[in-house]
């Protein structure tokens, strides 16, 4: 034992600092004070950053070093992000039998009969948007936010504990699914820490409640299981993963070739039966029903909250993200100043609605004529489709990164640890009475981003850095 202490003395010295540095992070710690905020992170990132080069053949006490990571947080209230409030809120209209889609907070108020315990204080605690606008949480996201609403009764940390553990299990899938997927992409099984003891993930996730991996958890067991040749709980899964953030609704496309090229196996099995079919038809009815299973499990997840206003109460509130929200974006802020030297007002209403349609067109692209029919193959074009899509988007909240971030894990790129790590500035934004974004931040964030990964492009291949 003293041996053993003797030995790792710098690593154990540096996890339990990581631990101080987690704990003055969830307890210590307001949003505004942009300063303490950056230090106690570029801190923690470091150190994580140097056990993991260290201890990448120790698996289990990295596994160990995350799970306490996120023990720290266990009960603190979020401190950087006031979305939590609004989960509660329709978690506890859930529990009362009502569907979140049907009023916005501000309605419950102005009909004057709030049926949920605590409506005020959760009402105070959500930021205006969320207040005057109808809940854009698909349903499966509802489910966890129910489950508080049951469990926790009238207790707001109750709830916000039950949120918690459910992303920390969703985390844990991710580590045990991830694991595999390397081993079976003969990758380091220690790349997968890169996301699980990312302190950006630890405080954006389990921290902040945010629910990106959860979508995530559901995304990568799909990809794994496509991969193992099983396409129905791929498909499934899939259509959970939709129904938690709608982001894999927009990778969908991108699989098109290796389901294409998964399909030739039962080729090869069905011919024994009939030589006479033809292979194109076959591909067709694979993709057919790949698709029509996944956006099956996503529509038929709506089927407790259907009624005349559904519709068009959620597809307007996704649309207010492209044309009416803008923080932390990159393409946009260039075509938004472009706009007032041309137009002189802000364009965000038809950039919002021009950007969308150049990224689908993209990703056409990298669907048709992009060969995606291996694993690596597919893992990449993912990679690249979701960081597309934010590099066009008119709002980037530092936790979206999770989804590159976690994809870039299965790939030779790295890019997205930058991008991990250089998001912290966007908080800079937050000061104690208004928001307001320091776009000489964002563009430090953006310059190094895009300058790393074309570094990689260029070079092929990762720095030895991340190795």
């Amino acid at each position: 034992m003293l041996q053993t202490l003797k030995t790792y003395k710098i690593q154990i010295i540096m996890a339990l600092t990581v631990l101080v540095l987690y704990a003055a992070f969830a307890y210590d710690l307001e949003r505004s004070d942009f300063v303490r905020l950056i230090t106690l992170f570029a801190g923690s990132f470091y150190l994580s950053f140097k056990l993991i080069q260290l201890l990448r053949f120790n698996f289990k006490t990295l596994v160990i070093l995350g799970v306490l990571a996120r023990l720290i947080f266990i009960i603190a209230l979020p401190n950087l992000s006031q979305d939590y409030f609004r989960f509660l809120w329709d978690g506890r209209l859930l529990a009362k039998g009502l569907s979140p889609y049907l009023l916005t907070p501000n309605q419950w108020v102005t009909s004057g009969e709030i049926p949920i315990n605590q409506s005020q204080v959760l009402l105070d605690g959500m930021s205006g948007l969320s207040r005057q606008h109808f809940s854009n949480y698909p349903p499966v996201n509802q489910f966890f936010f129910w489950l508080s609403g049951i469990l926790s009764g009238s207790s707001i940390l109750g709830g916000v504990l039950v949120l918690r553990l459910c992303i920390i299990a969703a985390d844990l899938g991710i580590l045990w699914i991830g694991r595999k997927l390397l081993e079976k992409l003969k990758l380091p099984e220690h790349q997968i820490f890169w996301y699980f003891l990312n302190p950006f993930i630890i405080i954006e996730l389990t921290g902040n409640l945010h629910f990106e991996g959860v979508m995530l958890f559901f995304l990568i067991a799909s990809i794994y299981l496509l991969i193992r040749g099983n396409w129905l709980w791929s498909a499934v899964l899939m259509g959970c993963s939709i129904s938690v953030k709608l982001l894999p609704l927009l990778l969908l496309p991108v699989l098109f070739q290796y389901l294409i090229k998964s399909s030739s196996s039962e080729n090869r099995i069905s011919k024994i039966y009939n030589p006479f079919l033809k292979k194109p038809l076959q591909s067709i009815w694979f993709l057919i029903r790949y698709y029509s299973v996944a956006l099956l499990i996503f529509a038929v997840s709506f089927a407790p909250f259907l009624n005349a206003e559904l519709l068009n109460h959620f597809t307007d509130t996704i649309a207010l993200w492209f044309q009416k929200f803008e923080f932390n974006a990159s393409i946009y802020y260039i075509v938004r100043w472009i706009g007032f030297q041309v137009k002189g007002y802000n364009i965000i209403g038809s950039a919002g609605k021009m950007l969308p349609v150049i990224v689908i067109a993209i990703l056409l692209l990298f669907t048709f004529l992009r060969k995606n029919n291996s694993p690596n193959r597919l893992l990449c074009v993912l990679l690249f489709s979701a960081s597309i899509y934010f590099a066009f988007s008119t709002t980037v909240h530092p936790w979206y990164i999770a989804t590159p971030l976690l994809l870039s894990v299965f790939t030779k790129y790295r890019y997205a640890l930058i991008w991990s790590a250089a998001v912290i500035l966007s908080y800079a934004a937050y000061q104690a009475d208004n928001v307001h974004e320091n776009l000489v931040l964002v563009a430090l964030e953006y310059s190094a981003v895009a300058s790393y990964l074309i570094w990689e492009l260029i070079n092929n291949k990762a720095l030895k850095l991340f190795s």
